[in-house]
C-alpha cells in the first residue's frame, strides 16, 4: 500500500518539523513547502492527498492558494486544512469563500490535526 502524501505549507521551520514528525509517526509522507508560491508550486507538481495550509505566508498568502487550487478542476479534490493564527470570525468566513475544507487555529492540539487528517484521508 502506497503512503498518503501531504503537503506542508507555512513559514516557521519548527512548526513544519512538529507537524511533519507527527504525520511521519503516523505513516503519511510529507511534502514541505516554506513560502506561498513554492507551496502552490508543490500541489501542482506533487498532486499530494491533503494539503495543510497556513494563512500569512511570503510570496502568496494561504487563501489566495486556497481558491487557486479549489477553483481548478484537477486540484479541487485535494481537501486543505487551513492552519493559522488568524482566528477571527471573518478570517474563517473567508477561508470557507477560499474553498478551504477545515480552518483550525493556532496553537492547535496535534491530536485534533491528526484526527482531521484520518478523517478527510478516510484512514
Amino acid at each position: 500500500m502506497t503512503k498518503k502524501r501531504i503537503l506542508i505549507v507555512d513559514d516557521e521551520p519548527d512548526l513544519v518539523e512538529t507537524i511533519q514528525v507527527g504525520l511521519e509517526l503516523e505513516d503519511y509522507e510529507c511534502i514541505v513547502a516554506f513560502d506561498g508560491f513554492r507551496g502552490l508550486d508543490r500541489a501542482r507538481s506533487e498532486n499530494p492527498d491533503l494539503i495543510i495550509l497556513d494563512v500569512m505566508l511570503p510570496v502568496l498568502n494561504g487563501y489566495k492558494i486556497c481558491r487557486l487550487l479549489k477553483f481548478d478542476e484537477k486540484y479541487k479534490h485535494i481537501p486543505i486544512i487551513m492552519l493559522t493564527a488568524e482566528a477571527q470570525e471573518k478570517d474563517r468566513q473567508t477561508g470557507q469563500e477560499t474553498g478551504a475544507d477545515f480552518y483550525m487555529i493556532k496553537p492547535f492540539s496535534m491530536d485534533k490535526l491528526l484526527a482531521k487528517v484520518r478523517e478527510y484521508l478516510g484512514a
